[in-house]
């Protein structure tokens, strides 16, 4: 996608522009996610849980692929390019950020259906709290990545 771009500013613009799509999708997992997190019971008037959960789960994905397969990618790539020493924080961060994939889709793959929502509907809140927990540290992970190998090459991109 930005291989093709002849200057940093096409190049990186471009890179800024994915991070802030991907930035407004987390903000959908965090609403989705207290959303689901402050369910009451089932009432009849109310969209039934399995469908809400099942929601933030494709949004959970969603956003963790694309983490996992554009941004992490470009942000590597980026601090090849500036070579001032990203490359070193995001050998360190990548494999927990993989580990921390994976707990999202063992959660989605938990709670993916109807079925497997009403299945383990009891262990759902211990799930959402260790899930909270864990997406708090990956959040925070990831912005130290966007500021350390993107963010401190905004001015070498305008300039």
């Amino acid at each position: 996608m930005l291989e093709t771009c002849k200057t940093s500013q096409e190049r990186w613009g471009g890179v800024h522009k994915l991070i802030d799509g991907w930035l407004n999708e987390r903000q959908d997992v965090i609403v989705l996610f207290c959303g689901i997190n402050t369910l009451k019971p089932f009432s009849p008037r109310e969209t039934p849980v399995s469908i809400k959960i099942q929601a933030f789960c494709q949004i959970l994905m969603d956003y963790c692929s694309a983490g996992h397969f554009e941004i992490y990618q470009q942000l590597l790539e980026e601090a090849k390019h500036y070579d001032d020493g990203g490359t070193e924080l995001a050998n360190r961060a990548y494999p927990v950020l993989e580990e921390m994939t994976q707990q999202c889709v063992d959660f989605n793959d938990k709670y993916d259906t109807a079925e497997h929502c009403l299945e383990k509907i009891t262990d759902l809140q211990k799930d959402l709290s260790d899930l909270g927990e864990m997406l708090s540290e990956r959040f925070e992970l990831e912005d130290q990545l966007i500021e350390k190998l993107h963010n401190v090459h905004g001015e070498l991109v305008a300039g």
